[in-house]
Protein backbone atom coordinates (compact mmCIF):
# COMPACT_ATOMS: atom_id res chain seq x y z
CA UNK A 1 0.00 0.00 0.00
CA UNK A 2 0.79 3.87 -0.20
CA UNK A 3 1.97 5.84 2.81
CA UNK A 4 3.14 9.34 3.36
CA UNK A 5 5.90 8.81 5.79
CA UNK A 6 8.38 10.58 7.54
CA UNK A 7 12.00 9.56 6.52
CA UNK A 8 14.14 12.56 9.48
CA UNK A 9 13.11 14.98 11.77
CA UNK A 10 12.95 18.60 10.67
CA UNK A 11 10.97 21.50 9.69
CA UNK A 12 11.74 21.48 5.85
CA UNK A 13 11.33 17.96 5.70
CA UNK A 14 8.16 16.90 3.33
CA UNK A 15 6.57 13.39 3.69
CA UNK A 16 7.70 10.99 1.44
CA UNK A 17 5.24 8.77 -0.48
CA UNK A 18 6.68 5.26 -0.55
CA UNK A 19 4.82 1.89 -0.62
CA UNK A 20 4.63 0.53 2.93
CA UNK A 21 3.82 -3.08 4.24
CA UNK A 22 -0.01 -3.66 5.15
CA UNK A 23 -0.34 -3.19 8.82
CA UNK A 24 -1.22 -6.83 10.99
CA UNK A 25 -4.05 -7.31 13.03
CA UNK A 26 -4.02 -8.03 16.86
CA UNK A 27 -6.83 -10.02 18.40
CA UNK A 28 -8.19 -6.69 19.86
CA UNK A 29 -7.71 -4.74 16.36
CA UNK A 30 -10.15 -3.45 13.77
CA UNK A 31 -7.93 -2.72 10.23
CA UNK A 32 -9.58 -0.38 8.99
CA UNK A 33 -9.81 0.94 5.10
CA UNK A 34 -8.76 4.37 4.87
CA UNK A 35 -11.42 7.37 3.45
CA UNK A 36 -10.44 10.37 4.57
CA UNK A 37 -7.95 11.50 7.07
CA UNK A 38 -7.66 14.74 9.24
CA UNK A 39 -4.20 17.10 9.01
CA UNK A 40 -3.87 18.76 12.65
CA UNK A 41 -0.53 20.64 13.35
CA UNK A 42 0.18 18.53 15.48
CA UNK A 43 1.25 16.17 12.51
CA UNK A 44 3.51 19.16 11.62
CA UNK A 45 5.36 19.10 15.70
CA UNK A 46 5.86 15.33 15.49
CA UNK A 47 7.30 15.68 12.19
CA UNK A 48 9.42 19.01 13.31
CA UNK A 49 10.69 16.76 16.45
CA UNK A 50 9.29 18.75 18.75
CA UNK A 51 7.46 15.94 20.70
CA UNK A 52 10.46 13.16 20.36
CA UNK A 53 11.41 13.96 23.39
CA UNK A 54 8.39 12.11 25.46
CA UNK A 55 6.83 10.65 21.94
CA UNK A 56 9.87 9.01 20.19
CA UNK A 57 8.85 7.64 17.13
CA UNK A 58 11.80 6.10 15.81
CA UNK A 59 11.78 7.35 11.45
CA UNK A 60 10.73 5.92 9.18
CA UNK A 61 7.19 6.41 9.94
CA UNK A 62 3.82 6.83 8.56
CA UNK A 63 2.24 10.43 9.87
CA UNK A 64 -1.61 11.07 10.41
CA UNK A 65 -3.81 11.00 13.69
CA UNK A 66 -7.26 11.13 11.96
CA UNK A 67 -9.01 8.94 10.29
CA UNK A 68 -12.78 7.45 8.83
CA UNK A 69 -12.93 4.89 6.70
CA UNK A 70 -14.57 0.93 6.86
CA UNK A 71 -13.99 -2.11 8.77
CA UNK A 72 -11.93 -4.92 6.75
CA UNK A 73 -11.03 -7.38 9.09
CA UNK A 74 -11.24 -7.92 12.78
CA UNK A 75 -9.29 -9.44 15.18
CA UNK A 76 -10.13 -13.00 17.18
CA UNK A 77 -11.41 -10.91 20.61
CA UNK A 78 -13.35 -7.85 18.70
CA UNK A 79 -16.78 -7.19 20.06
CA UNK A 80 -17.69 -3.98 18.84
CA UNK A 81 -17.39 -3.89 15.77
CA UNK A 82 -17.89 -6.33 12.63
CA UNK A 83 -16.55 -6.27 8.89
CA UNK A 84 -18.43 -3.23 6.99
CA UNK A 85 -19.01 -0.69 10.01
CA UNK A 86 -17.97 2.65 8.73
CA UNK A 87 -15.86 4.12 11.60
CA UNK A 88 -13.71 6.99 12.56
CA UNK A 89 -11.13 7.49 15.71
CA UNK A 90 -7.77 9.41 16.62
CA UNK A 91 -5.55 6.34 17.21
CA UNK A 92 -3.56 6.13 19.87
CA UNK A 93 -0.05 7.22 20.42
CA UNK A 94 2.61 4.89 19.00
CA UNK A 95 0.16 4.02 16.66
CA UNK A 96 -0.92 6.88 14.64
CA UNK A 97 -0.27 6.79 11.04
CA UNK A 98 -3.73 7.44 8.55
CA UNK A 99 -2.05 9.22 5.93
CA UNK A 100 -2.03 5.50 4.11
CA UNK A 101 -4.38 2.98 2.66
CA UNK A 102 -5.34 0.79 5.81
CA UNK A 103 -4.50 1.61 9.69
CA UNK A 104 -4.63 -1.17 12.21
CA UNK A 105 -6.51 0.18 15.44
CA UNK A 106 -7.19 -1.01 19.04
CA UNK A 107 -11.15 -1.52 19.28
CA UNK A 108 -11.05 0.89 22.34
CA UNK A 109 -9.86 3.71 20.38
CA UNK A 110 -12.74 3.68 17.47
CA UNK A 111 -16.37 4.66 17.55
CA UNK A 112 -18.95 4.21 14.67
CA UNK A 113 -18.90 6.86 12.13
CA UNK A 114 -22.00 9.56 12.67
CA UNK A 115 -24.55 8.61 10.11
CA UNK A 116 -25.39 12.26 9.43
CA UNK A 117 -21.70 12.56 8.39
CA UNK A 118 -19.99 12.28 5.31
CA UNK A 119 -16.53 10.38 5.40
CA UNK A 120 -14.31 13.83 5.20
CA UNK A 121 -16.61 15.44 7.88
CA UNK A 122 -16.17 12.09 10.19
CA UNK A 123 -12.06 12.36 9.61
CA UNK A 124 -12.35 15.87 10.86
CA UNK A 125 -13.61 15.00 14.27
CA UNK A 126 -11.81 13.07 16.44
CA UNK A 127 -8.20 14.85 17.85
CA UNK A 128 -10.25 17.94 18.21
CA UNK A 129 -13.40 16.56 19.35
CA UNK A 130 -11.62 14.26 22.04
CA UNK A 131 -9.58 17.63 22.70
CA UNK A 132 -12.43 19.39 23.24
CA UNK A 133 -14.08 16.87 25.35
CA UNK A 134 -10.98 16.04 27.12
CA UNK A 135 -10.67 19.93 28.01
CA UNK A 136 -14.42 21.34 28.78
CA UNK A 137 -16.22 17.98 29.93
CA UNK A 138 -13.70 15.71 31.90
CA UNK A 139 -11.33 18.60 33.44
CA UNK A 140 -13.00 21.58 33.51
CA UNK A 141 -16.76 19.88 34.31
CA UNK A 142 -18.01 22.77 32.33
CA UNK A 143 -21.59 23.69 33.71
CA UNK A 144 -24.66 25.88 32.38
CA UNK A 145 -23.97 30.10 32.91
CA UNK A 146 -20.12 29.86 33.17
CA UNK A 147 -17.51 31.96 31.50
CA UNK A 148 -15.25 29.98 28.96
CA UNK A 149 -12.72 31.66 26.96
CA UNK A 150 -11.83 29.76 24.08
CA UNK A 151 -9.08 31.40 22.00
CA UNK A 152 -8.53 31.05 18.35
CA UNK A 153 -12.19 30.07 17.78
CA UNK A 154 -11.80 29.97 13.70
CA UNK A 155 -9.29 27.14 14.26
CA UNK A 156 -9.76 23.25 14.17
CA UNK A 157 -10.41 22.68 18.40
CA UNK A 158 -11.76 26.30 18.27
CA UNK A 159 -14.37 25.61 15.75
CA UNK A 160 -15.65 22.26 17.45
CA UNK A 161 -14.92 23.47 21.15
CA UNK A 162 -17.34 26.79 20.54
CA UNK A 163 -20.00 24.42 19.57
CA UNK A 164 -19.52 21.97 22.43
CA UNK A 165 -19.10 24.71 25.05
CA UNK A 166 -22.72 26.12 23.92
CA UNK A 167 -24.34 22.61 24.14
CA UNK A 168 -22.68 22.76 27.89
CA UNK A 169 -24.41 25.83 28.41
CA UNK A 170 -21.27 28.23 28.56
CA UNK A 171 -20.98 31.68 27.79
CA UNK A 172 -18.70 31.31 25.66
CA UNK A 173 -16.16 34.50 24.56
CA UNK A 174 -13.30 34.07 21.44
CA UNK A 175 -10.50 35.60 19.38
CA UNK A 176 -10.36 35.59 15.62
CA UNK A 177 -9.82 37.94 13.14
CA UNK A 178 -12.42 40.13 11.50
CA UNK A 179 -12.77 37.70 8.37
CA UNK A 180 -13.29 34.69 10.29
CA UNK A 181 -16.18 36.91 12.80
CA UNK A 182 -19.07 35.88 11.33
CA UNK A 183 -18.02 32.21 11.85
CA UNK A 184 -17.78 31.80 14.83
CA UNK A 185 -20.84 33.62 15.53
CA UNK A 186 -22.55 31.07 13.69
CA UNK A 187 -21.22 28.80 15.58
CA UNK A 188 -22.81 30.45 18.71
CA UNK A 189 -19.86 32.02 20.06
CA UNK A 190 -21.08 35.28 22.30
CA UNK A 191 -18.28 37.78 22.61
CA UNK A 192 -15.91 37.71 19.89
CA UNK A 193 -12.63 39.91 20.17
CA UNK A 194 -10.66 40.62 16.89
CA UNK A 195 -6.85 40.04 18.72
CA UNK A 196 -5.21 42.33 15.45
CA UNK A 197 -7.11 45.37 17.10
CA UNK A 198 -8.17 44.64 20.44
CA UNK A 199 -6.05 43.04 23.86
CA UNK A 200 -8.52 40.32 25.61
CA UNK A 201 -7.17 41.26 28.88
CA UNK A 202 -8.82 44.86 28.79
CA UNK A 203 -12.39 42.96 27.86
CA UNK A 204 -12.46 40.06 29.53
CA UNK A 205 -13.04 39.57 33.48
CA UNK A 206 -13.93 37.35 36.21
CA UNK A 207 -13.94 34.06 33.89
CA UNK A 208 -14.38 30.15 34.96
CA UNK A 209 -12.10 28.85 31.85
CA UNK A 210 -9.28 29.32 29.48
CA UNK A 211 -8.82 26.79 26.42
CA UNK A 212 -5.42 28.53 25.50
CA UNK A 213 -3.61 27.61 22.26
CA UNK A 214 -1.28 30.27 21.85
CA UNK A 215 2.68 29.81 22.62
CA UNK A 216 3.44 33.32 23.21
CA UNK A 217 4.18 33.33 26.77
CA UNK A 218 2.73 36.48 27.39
CA UNK A 219 -1.03 35.53 26.09
CA UNK A 220 -0.85 32.74 29.09
CA UNK A 221 0.26 35.16 31.49
CA UNK A 222 -2.97 37.13 30.40
CA UNK A 223 -5.23 34.75 30.00
CA UNK A 224 -4.49 34.05 33.92
CA UNK A 225 -5.32 37.12 34.61
CA UNK A 226 -8.60 37.27 33.06
CA UNK A 227 -9.94 34.32 35.49
CA UNK A 228 -12.02 34.77 38.54
CA UNK A 229 -10.40 32.64 41.86
CA UNK A 230 -10.98 29.03 41.67
CA UNK A 231 -10.73 29.65 37.73
CA UNK A 232 -8.97 27.52 35.63
CA UNK A 233 -6.74 27.26 32.62
CA UNK A 234 -6.00 24.63 30.26
CA UNK A 235 -3.21 24.87 27.97
CA UNK A 236 -2.80 22.82 25.15
CA UNK A 237 0.23 23.93 24.08
CA UNK A 238 2.13 24.00 26.82
CA UNK A 239 4.14 24.35 28.89
CA UNK A 240 3.59 20.55 30.02
CA UNK A 241 3.48 19.91 34.01
CA UNK A 242 4.30 16.78 36.37
CA UNK A 243 1.32 15.72 35.72
CA UNK A 244 1.64 15.59 32.45
CA UNK A 245 4.97 13.67 33.03
CA UNK A 246 3.84 11.45 35.75
CA UNK A 247 0.87 10.31 33.30
CA UNK A 248 3.36 9.65 30.66
CA UNK A 249 5.37 7.47 33.22
CA UNK A 250 8.60 9.37 31.80
CA UNK A 251 12.19 9.22 33.41
CA UNK A 252 13.35 10.96 35.89
CA UNK A 253 15.05 13.45 34.18
CA UNK A 254 12.39 14.36 31.79
CA UNK A 255 9.95 14.75 35.12
CA UNK A 256 12.75 17.51 36.27
CA UNK A 257 13.07 19.05 33.07
CA UNK A 258 8.96 19.48 32.76
CA UNK A 259 8.86 20.46 36.08
CA UNK A 260 11.24 23.12 35.57
CA UNK A 261 9.36 24.48 32.11
CA UNK A 262 6.36 24.97 33.92
CA UNK A 263 7.29 26.08 37.15
CA UNK A 264 6.93 29.61 36.66
CA UNK A 265 3.61 29.43 34.86
CA UNK A 266 2.35 27.25 37.99
CA UNK A 267 3.74 29.29 40.79
CA UNK A 268 2.02 32.33 39.35
CA UNK A 269 -1.39 30.33 39.18
CA UNK A 270 -1.52 29.13 42.26
CA UNK A 271 -0.45 32.86 43.75
CA UNK A 272 -3.51 33.83 41.88
CA UNK A 273 -5.56 31.20 43.21
CA UNK A 274 -6.05 29.56 39.85
CA UNK A 275 -5.47 26.29 38.43
CA UNK A 276 -3.26 25.45 35.20
CA UNK A 277 -3.56 22.46 33.43
CA UNK A 278 -1.46 20.93 30.29
CA UNK A 279 -3.86 18.58 28.20
CA UNK A 280 -2.07 16.81 25.61
CA UNK A 281 -4.99 14.44 24.93
CA UNK A 282 -5.31 10.72 24.51
CA UNK A 283 -7.35 8.17 22.35
CA UNK A 284 -10.85 6.95 23.49
CA UNK A 285 -13.29 5.41 21.49
CA UNK A 286 -15.96 5.47 24.45
CA UNK A 287 -15.79 9.53 24.46
CA UNK A 288 -16.14 9.40 20.69
CA UNK A 289 -19.32 7.71 20.74
CA UNK A 290 -20.83 9.84 22.75
CA UNK A 291 -19.49 12.50 20.59
CA UNK A 292 -20.81 10.87 17.90
CA UNK A 293 -24.35 10.84 19.41
CA UNK A 294 -24.25 14.78 20.07
CA UNK A 295 -23.55 15.18 16.27
CA UNK A 296 -26.04 12.37 15.42
CA UNK A 297 -28.32 14.85 16.81
CA UNK A 298 -27.20 17.83 14.95
CA UNK A 299 -25.87 20.05 17.92
CA UNK A 300 -22.08 19.92 16.59
CA UNK A 301 -21.56 20.38 12.98
CA UNK A 302 -17.92 20.26 11.59
CA UNK A 303 -16.08 23.01 9.78
CA UNK A 304 -14.09 21.99 7.51
CA UNK A 305 -12.12 24.32 5.01
CA UNK A 306 -10.47 22.46 2.06
CA UNK A 307 -10.44 18.45 1.52
CA UNK A 308 -7.17 17.61 -0.70
CA UNK A 309 -6.00 14.23 -2.19
CA UNK A 310 -4.43 11.99 -1.11
CA UNK A 311 -1.51 12.72 -3.39
CA UNK A 312 -1.14 16.44 -2.40
CA UNK A 313 -0.71 15.26 1.08
CA UNK A 314 2.14 17.31 1.71
CA UNK A 315 0.43 20.73 0.41
CA UNK A 316 -2.76 19.70 3.11
CA UNK A 317 0.22 20.10 5.84
CA UNK A 318 1.47 22.74 4.29
CA UNK A 319 -1.70 24.84 4.29
CA UNK A 320 -2.34 23.96 8.05
CA UNK A 321 0.97 25.51 8.75
CA UNK A 322 0.10 28.47 7.33
CA UNK A 323 -2.22 29.06 10.60
CA UNK A 324 -4.67 30.45 7.97
CA UNK A 325 -7.29 27.41 7.90
CA UNK A 326 -10.54 27.61 9.28
CA UNK A 327 -11.80 24.56 10.90
CA UNK A 328 -10.32 21.89 9.68
CA UNK A 329 -8.04 20.41 6.35
CA UNK A 330 -8.58 16.91 5.48
CA UNK A 331 -7.14 14.45 2.70
CA UNK A 332 -9.15 12.28 0.71
CA UNK A 333 -7.45 8.95 0.55
CA UNK A 334 -9.78 7.04 -1.59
Amino acid sequence: MKAFIVKKYGKKEKLHVTDWAEPTTKETDVLVQIHSAGVNSLDSLIRNGEFKLFLPYKPPFVLGHDVAGVVTKIGSKVSKFKVGDEVYARPSDFRVGTFTEYISIDEKDVALKPKNLSMEEAASIPLVGLTSWQALVELANVKKGQKVFIQAGSGGVGTFAIQLAKHLGAFVATTTSEKNIELVRSLGADLIIDYKTTDFETILKEYDLVLHSNKDSKIIEKSLHILKPGGQLISLVGPPTPAFAKALALPWYLKFIINLLSFGTRKQAKKMNVAFNFLFMRAEGKQLGQLTQIIEAGVIKPVIDKVFSFEQTNEALAYVETGRSKGKVVVKVR
